[in-house]
């Protein structure tokens, strides 16, 4: 009986002593844990504090290098001057429509061919293997040699329109320019390249160096398959005279072509609504726009758009502006009227 405390006392002391070791142990693993996750933290903090440093001296450094020049875009935006930026969009379309109609102080739209006042630029737009038809019209309506040169001294320029070869130099540019030389009579359009694709821009570079070189009263763009009566035509556009806004021409409009490999297939026809209907626009065999619409396509050849088809690329452009249309049914070269000023040759 007194032997039982004794073994259970010593029981309690081996059990107490093994508590006590696994308690420092534990602290012990606690403080190191504590110590490592202390450093990690003070590294973390010295490497922000370094990088905020180096960051600080190089915007310090950046700031010393800018350019102390502010924008006008700059100060709009820190002033908050909406009233002001509206009033210099307004400046800016102003200048656009003062341009368009010619009162830019200092601007000429000639350049050196003469100083001369015309009643009209005739442009019949031509190509490389069409030699054959620019003969047959130099012996039937349009003068050649010292004709051409009077006609000229009536008010009226006329002037074979082409473009140059994707191979610049080679032998269809050089033919032209051999023709040139013999008739006098070619308005060669240096920054164009002739291709059927490209009659869109043609049309664009034709009446902005047409209005940049002849100052005249209208600008008449023909085919070189058309015959032209050209006394009526004269007598036609002497009566217009002084006519601003004029887009005259044998007005149209027509189904637009959706199916791809189609004749007249029109790559953006989905632009034209479910009725795929061209808008009003003059027939492309003849066409004749007055000056101020002829100095608007220079002005904003860069942005405006075309469409596969020269006519319907001229028509979408007089759409946004304040042009007349003038629908005369004497332009319409394939039509049986016995007064027409046209034909097909």
């Amino acid at each position: 009986m007194d032997t039982l405390p004794t073994t259970s006392s010593k029981s309690e002391r081996r059990t107490g002593r093994s508590k006590t070791a696994q308690t420092s142990k534990s602290s012990l693993v606690m403080a190191f844990f504590s110590c490592v996750a202390w450093l990690y933290v003070a590294g973390r903090l010295w490497q922000d504090a370094e990088n905020r440093t180096l960051l600080a001296t190089l915007l310090k450094q950046n700031s010393a290098q800018r350019s102390k020049v502010i924008t006008v875009e700059d100060k709009l935006m820190v002033l908050g001057c909406k009233d002001l930026e509206r009033r210099i969009v307004e400046a800016e379309m102003d200048l656009t429509l003062a341009k368009s109609q010619g009162f830019l102080k200092g601007q000429s739209q000639k350049s050196g061919s003469s100083d001369r006042k015309f009643l009209a630029v005739i442009g019949v737009y031509t190509g490389f293997g069409s030699k054959l038809r620019r003969n047959v019209a130099r012996g039937s309506w349009m003068p050649k040699g010292d004709a051409l040169k009077k006609l000229e001294e009536r008010g009226v320029v006329i002037r074979f329109v082409i473009g140059r070869s994707a191979n610049r130099g080679d032998s269809l540019d050089r033919n032209i320019d051999e023709e040139n030389r013999s008739t006098k009579d070619f308005l060669i359009l240096e920054g164009h390249e002739e291709a059927q694709e490209e009659l869109p821009k043609k049309a664009k570079i034709f009446f902005s160096t047409a209005v940049q070189n002849w100052d005249a009263d209208f600008y008449v763009k023909v085919d070189d398959s058309i015959d032209i009566d050209l006394e009526g035509l004269i007598e036609l556009l002497n009566r217009r005279r002084g006519q601003d806004g004029a887009y005259i021409g044998c007005m149209k409009s027509g189904e637009v072509i959706s199916e791809e490999g189609k004749a007249w297939y029109e790559p953006d026809w989905w632009k034209f609504g479910d009725e795929k209907s061209y808008f009003r626009h003059a027939a492309g065999s003849l066409v004749i726009i007055s000056k101020n619409l002829a100095q608007y396509i220079n002005i904003n050849s860069v942005s405006l758009k075309t469409y596969a088809y020269d006519d319907t690329s001229l028509g979408s452009w007089m759409m946004g502006i304040q042009a007349t249309y003038i629908d005369d049914i004497r332009l319409c070269c394939s039509s049986l009227s016995q007064d027409k000023v046209c034909s097909l040759a």
